[in-house]
């Protein structure tokens, strides 16, 4: 994984109810590069059950913050982001999450900004919301849109983390891929085993057999120690002839 640098953006959870969902929200937030998190009014807080469902980010806990009101948690913020389920009045500017979250990125290079979830079963009031600057709507299936406040949040700082500009980088392989020289080898050893068996290409010329062999062990993209598993075969294969004498039969392919 690329290095991410830091993003000034706290999570403020307004009158959360049980105490699990808070732990659960600490371990979203770390798993997306986030460590501050507000908490306004929790109904139970410091909790023994928050700091097991943080799964190993109880650091953040230990320096959450426990305000009295929103305007708290959220007074020294340039940008208030805030999620919901429900339709609002049209006057609130909504935006999808993906592009919500760019726009939070980027306001957090020159300032604190606050993403605001509200209470498990009611959520955020319209009081709570007119202090947003614009409200954040993951798309859901329309049916069945309700989400629990944990994974909202790992949706949300899920695309905050992509627009810091996350992405999985393949790791080097331990063992290089085997070189041209070394699948001609494993292809002539392959070549040799087949006529030692007489497992003969049926089309005109007999080649065809060979080229597709040779297309899908390309596709496979070996490594040197698969070239060197097969080329063993192949060569078990040719002692246990060997060892068995000459035998009658022969098997062919088109």
């Amino acid at each position: 994984m690329n290095a991410i640098a830091p993003a000034d953006i706290r999570v403020v959870l307004v009158e959360t109810s049980h105490p699990g969902n808070i732990g659960a929200v600490a371990r979203a937030m770390k798993n997306m590069g986030l460590d501050q998190l507000v908490l306004v009014r929790p109904k139970q807080f410091p909790d023994p059950e928050a700091t097991a469902r943080a799964s190993g980010a109880d650091d953040l806990l230990r320096r959450a913050r426990v305000v009295d009101d929103l305007a708290a948690a959220i007074g020294d913020c340039g940008l208030v982001a805030a999620t919901t389920a429900r339709d609002r009045d049209q006057y609130f500017r909504v935006r999808d999450v993906r592009e919500g979250a760019a726009q939070m990125v980027a306001h957090a290079r020159t300032g604190p900004v606050a993403l605001l979830f509200g209470n498990e079963r009611t959520g955020l009031t319209n009081e709570e919301l007119a202090l947003a600057h614009l409200l954040l709507r993951i798309p859901a299936n329309p049916e069945y849109a309700s989400l629990n406040l944990a994974m909202a949040v790992q949706l949300v700082t899920y695309e905050t983390w992509r627009a810091r500009g996350a992405q999985y980088v393949q790791p080097a392989p331990a063992t290089p891929l085997a070189s041209a020289n070394e699948m001609e080898r494993l292809f002539d050893h392959l070549q040799q085993v087949m006529d030692e068996v007489e497992f003969r290409d049926r089309t005109p010329g007999g080649a065809s057999l060979m080229n597709r062999i040779r297309r899908f062990l390309h596709r496979a993209e070996l490594d040197q120690n698969e070239v060197n598993i097969l080329r063993g075969i192949l060569t078990a294969v040719q002692q246990k002839r060997r060892h068995a004498g000459p035998r009658p039969g022969s098997g062919t392919a088109g």
